[in-house]
């Protein structure tokens, strides 16, 4: 199945792919999209690290830098770009999860939930 993409997602995802990088979208906007329902939001997640994300897209800012999150920004719109990362445990609380970057999509993928309730 290929989903239609916005404008901008697709923007980003080959200006990542133009600098080396693997950029994908995931998480609840391929879930809505399958649906056929309007994404609230699109996540995009990149073998870029958070630095190489920054230097791709000047118009970008720190989101949750220690997960791995920068927000890129076309328009007035922003859109979240994450490294792969997978679960490496948690601090003192499960708010505080660790994560840990990962060269692998699919070891990113495994650590997203999919719910489709019928």
């Amino acid at each position: 199945m290929k989903l239609r993409l916005p404008e901008d997602v697709k923007a980003i995802i080959e200006k990542l792919e133009e600098n080396g990088y693997e950029a994908f979208a995931v998480g609840g906007c391929v879930r809505d999209t399958i649906l056929a329902r309007q994404p609230q939001k699109w996540d995009i997640s990149t073998s870029a690290l958070p630095e190489q994300v920054k230097a791709v897209f000047p118009r970008s800012a720190d989101t949750k830098h220690r997960r791995g999150s920068v927000t890129v920004f076309i328009g007035d719109d922003r859109y979240e770009v994450t490294t792969y990362r997978i679960d490496a445990g948690y601090e003192e609380s499960p708010d505080l999860l660790q994560v840990a970057f990962t060269p692998n999509i699919a070891d990113d993928l495994m650590r997203r939930d999919f719910p489709i309730n019928a």
